[in-house]
């Protein structure tokens, strides 16, 4: 199959994120939920300088001309992204000084300049700045003897332009940086105001109007705000035996990582960005103008520290699992049925009591976990600790390689160690992103195993605002599925065949791939034949193939892909039979879910991967079924109702880019909203809403 037929996965991801700042630039949005909105924009963008980029320059620095599926080489993807990123900053920066500021402003929300300043705020910050910021600045001279200084990746910084005031004061250096402390002090500096607004001034703006009690003895020519990123992809080093000591070496070499852009505000003369291209080792092509500040992430600071209900989005405390709150303990509750919690709908709080319950329950063995990323203050690796006290059996997979949650997973893993958990780190080159975790309880009629299998992370923080779904079950097929995956993944014991699971790297594509072809088949004979999946990103070749393949034998064929999609919809003779949607919102679409018609005995799989190389080749990943009816009617019912989302759903069309569904009136359906309102303690999804697209 030629190139015209695949998305170039990097400009892909661009347009999701084109997604993302389209909802800043959306006047419906609540006004500090286009706030937050910039600041995400930023946060992804960042992270796909400091991963993707890095990776496409390795490449070109290798010498790599390697042609990918779209028929473009790692030189020319560079050039394509740089192009379109510049277009995107561009839209990013005009709505917030355009749109969102002036806005802020009218809700008494000011940022000001310091020639803004009142008397007292003038007064205010000079306190501010000798008490709190003085004593924890540090401007480092450039001159023969400093050494240009390190500036460290995504920390905003001034570049100060100095020359003595007079001709014999002091050695001469014309060149200083600062590094802004935002990561101890605020970005967003409160000002007092007697009419009751919210004032703020950047740190920045703070420290450029005190810099001659810094540089005493010096004029200050010029100062200018810049900021770098580096490559921040980190590579375990040796074998599995030292992989804890090679991911902590690798987070502590990620800090002195390869400069790969440099953003700076436009007044930089071109003498100093020269100086800076030649110090960090950058082209011309790396470099990002910016016309209001740097690091757009920091948005992130504003959003929290306003309360200001009002404007942002109306609270949506989630609700309990039903059958956990009928029952008399979550044991009876599973034992009743198979439990399917969706967040962040339903309460995180259900797995939580899922593996506290197990820790202090006397009746409770052992307890098997996967742990992907862990929060700081987890309580989930609180309750494995408990377990461990309660002399429990415990048994934990801790995934060092998490990307950026390296040092909370190393800093759990010793924790759990020390307390006599059986802790395993996983295999260099082999992520572990399965989520699974597996209880051994002696109920009064025998031994019981109570398995959780999820399709997003145990960690509470992202349970809050990540959509996904989580299966709780005691079958014994699945308690043996689930004590075979944790042999592989402690023992690396060769597992017998799965009763349920499908397991990558050794499975997964050729079971979905057989999936695939048999709804081909079955609408070659005329069978009913139906795929809708959803994930986060479709990429891998082979299954967009296939997906062409059997949309051209008559498959209809729903895509709700949240990111990258490298596949073309709506392409007659190609993929005519196929529709893609993307689904942005205040959740993050995180859940796998694969339904396959299968002739009119239906299969349902939820999943921890996505359709891309590195799930189904570089990592241990679980597909898993599910097999209650009433489940099964859940999970078509949230698919249905995202697929009819007319709010904030958007079309994927066959060039790649994305245009917003429209519906008006009572056609319109926030698919988001609808599905916590279907979360009540029914538990029933939608009324039976069945959607035709």
């Amino acid at each position: 199959m030629n190139s015209d037929a695949f998305v170039n996965r990097e400009l892909s991801w661009l347009e999701f994120n084109r997604r993302v700042l389209e909802e800043a630039q959306d006047p419906s949005v609540p006004l500090l939920e286009r706030v937050k909105f910039l600041a995400i924009f930023s946060s992804n963008l960042d992270e796909f300088f400091m991963v993707r980029v890095a990776a496409l320059k390795r490449r070109i620095h290798a010498g790599d001309h390697t042609q990918g599926p779209d028929g473009l080489t790692p030189a020319e993807t560079t050039r394509a992204v740089a192009a379109r990123v510049r277009e995107l900053v561009d839209a990013q920066h005009h709505c917030f000084l355009g749109e969102i500021q002036p806005l802020l402003t009218a809700e008494g929300i000011l940022l000001l300049r310091p020639k803004e300043m009142s008397d007292e705020q003038e007064h205010f910050l000079e306190e501010y700045f000798r008490r709190t910021l003085l004593p924890v600045l540090t401007p480092l001279a450039v001159d023969p003897g400093h050494p240009f200084p390190y500036l460290g990746n995504r920390s905003p910084c001034l570049v100060v332009s100095i020359r003595p005031s007079t001709p014999s004061a002091l050695p001469v250096s014309s060149l200083s940086v600062i590094h802004l402390p935002s990561q101890v002090l605020p970005r967003f500096v409160a000002l007092p105001d007697p009419t009751g607004k919210h004032v703020f001034m950047l740190l920045e703006d703070v420290i450029r109007q005190h810099l001659p009690r810094i540089y005493n003895g010096y004029d200050i020519v010029s100062s200018s705000a810049i900021r770098v990123t580096r490559d921040a992809d980190l590579h375990a080093r040796g074998g599995a035996a030292d992989l804890l000591a090679s991911i902590e070496e690798g987070v502590r070499e990620r800090r002195l990582g390869t400069a790969v852009r440099l953003q700076y505000d436009a007044d930089l003369s071109s003498d100093i960005l020269a100086t800076l291209l030649d110090e960090l080792e950058l082209s011309p092509g790396d470099l990002y103008e910016g016309e209001a500040f740097t690091a757009f992430s920091d948005l992130f600071q504003l959003h929290a520290a306003l309360d200001l209900p009002r404007l942002k989005d109306r609270p949506l405390p989630p609700r309990p699992v039903p059958a956990f709150e009928s029952a008399s303990d979550i044991w009876t509750a599973i034992r009743a049925g198979d439990v399917l919690a969706h967040h962040p709908y339903h309460a995180f709080d259900a797995v939580t009591r899922f593996v506290h319950e197990a820790a202090v329950d006397p009746k409770v063995l052992a307890i098997k976990m996967t742990l992907y990323r862990v929060s700081p203050a987890s309580p989930i690796a609180h309750a494995l600790r408990t377990a461990v006290e309660n002399g429990k059996e415990v048994t934990v997979l801790v995934e060092l390689q998490a990307r950026f949650d390296e040092e909370a997973n190393i800093r759990w893993a010793r924790a759990l160690e020390e307390v006599g958990a059986h802790v395993v780190y996983g295999r260099a080159g082999l992520k572990t992103h399965c989520k699974a975790c597996l209880v051994v309880r002696q109920d009064t009629d025998g031994l019981r195993r109570y398995c959780h299998l999820a399709t997003g992370n145990y960690n509470v923080r992202t349970g809050g605002v990540y959509g996904d779904l989580g299966l709780f079950t005691c079958r014994d097929s699945f308690g043996d599925d689930l004590t075979a995956l944790f042999n592989l993944l402690t023992g690396h014991m060769r597992p017998r065949e799965f009763h349920h699971l499908l397991l990558a790297p050794t499975d997964l594509r050729e079971g979905l791939v057989e999936r695939v072809r048999r709804e081909a088949a079955h609408a070659r004979a005329g069978r009913p034949a139906r795929i809708i999946a959803k994930m986060n990103g479709l990429v891998d070749r082979r299954l967009i193939e296939e997906l062409y393949g059997a949309s051209e034998a008559g498959v209809r064929i729903d895509l709700i892909v949240r990111g990258m999609c490298c596949l073309r919809p709506g392409v007659l003779g190609l993929s005519s039979r196929i529709r893609a949607i993307s689904i942005v919102d205040r959740y993050l679409e995180h859940a796998r879910i694969s339904y396959f018609e299968n002739g009119g005995d239906a299969e349902y799989l939820l999943s921890s991967a996505d359709w891309m190389p590195r799930n189904l080749d570089r990592r241990v990943e679980i597909a898993f079924p599910v097999l209650d009816h009433h489940l099964q009617t859940q999970v078509r019912e949230i698919l249905e109702i995202q697929l009819a989302d007319t709010v904030k759903a958007r079309r994927i069309l066959p060039d790649g880019s994305s245009v917003r569904i429209r519906g008006h009136g009572e056609s319109r359906l926030r698919s988001q909203e609808l599905l916590y309102e279907a979360t009540a303690a029914s538990g029933s999804y939608g009324k039976g809403l069945r959607v035709t697209p």
